[in-house]
């Protein structure tokens, strides 16, 4: 299973929902703190979350970023639940992956779904501070009216987490990069048309490889646009499957270290979110180990 249908299914439709008219309060947390994105020990966390959470405590980690939000709860936990685990393991969870959906607006009321409303309030109660949708649907980017439409809609998702203290967030993979509607890719289209107040990016400085761009130039040429990021190594494909596959950090082509240089220099809160797919026969838990004592020794 791969990592989009792994989390393409957030959130069950249930009963209509209204949002408070009063600002949460802002979460707050250090500028470029290193985390881990939870799918990275996918299969032990869907083993025993509670366990494999308190390895990751154990290692060192203090912040975590879930791909794993099903029927108003993170890995079979309600929100207070969840929190309440991470509060007892010294984590926290700054932000967490959901896949925003079509389904999720209402088109006749030009409204969210009860269902996302309360996607929302959970990862307030969470303390998160972005809500990241990691994928987009083809229906959304058939043409540039399409995606044009579709952004708008991400920015009213801004607005609305706005309302919680927090901000609205993309993620990218590939297809972002490899296809062009007219003369800009959709990842240009997509920074072209939401507003950086209430949507962020979070760039993945690995995936793009399998869509032919290279992680520095995109660094380079959207300076400031990334306040997270997916730290991320890559090697040519074992399974054939993708051209490349990830792995350790240092391991790989992408310029790790030096994109971290800059990332740390950006504006925002410059997120260091670790994340490994493919292990080549290494252990999930025992690589996330190896991947913190490295960026450690990067001096983050």
């Amino acid at each position: 299973m791969n990592r989009k249908s792994f989390i393409q299914n957030s959130a069950l439709a249930i009963a209509a929902i209204s949002i408070p008219d009063f600002t949460f309060a802002k979460p707050k947390y250090p500028k470029n703190l290193v985390g881990l994105q939870l799918y990275s020990v996918r299969n032990a966390m869907k083993a025993n979350p509670l366990d494999t959470l308190k390895k990751l405590s154990a290692m060192g980690f203090r912040f975590v970023e879930h791909a794993n939000y099903l029927d108003r709860k993170f890995y079979g936990y309600n929100a207070k639940e969840f929190v309440k685990i991470l509060k007892d393991l010294g984590l926290k969870m700054p932000s967490g992956h959901t896949v925003f959906e079509t389904k999720h607006w209402d088109y006749a009321t030009k409204d969210f779904t009860a269902e996302w409303k309360y996607t929302i309030e959970d990862a307030a109660t969470c303390g998160q501070q972005f809500v990241i949708s990691p994928s987009l649907e083809s229906a959304q980017y058939k043409t540039v009216d399409d995606l044009k439409s579709f952004m708008e809609i991400f920015n009213k998702n801004g607005e609305l987490c706005k309302k919680y203290g927090m901000k609205f967030g993309y993620h990218n993979h590939d297809f972002e990069f490899s296809q062009k509607l007219g003369t800009q890719t959709v990842f240009e289209l997509i920074l072209d048309n939401t507003d950086p107040n209430l949507v962020m990016q979070q760039l993945d400085m690995g995936n793009l490889y399998n869509g032919g761009a290279n992680a520095l130039d995109i660094v380079k040429k959207y300076p400031g646009r990334f306040e997270s990021w997916h730290v991320k190594d890559e090697i040519l494909s074992e399974n054939k499957r993708e051209k490349y596959e990830s792995t350790i950090l240092g391991k790989g082509i992408v310029p790790v270290k030096e994109i971290l240089a800059i990332a740390v220099q950006s504006k925002g809160t410059g997120h260091l979110i670790i994340e490994q797919e493919s292990y080549q026969g290494i252990d999930p838990l025992e690589s996330m180990k190896i991947n913190l004592s490295i960026l450690k020794s990067w001096g983050h």
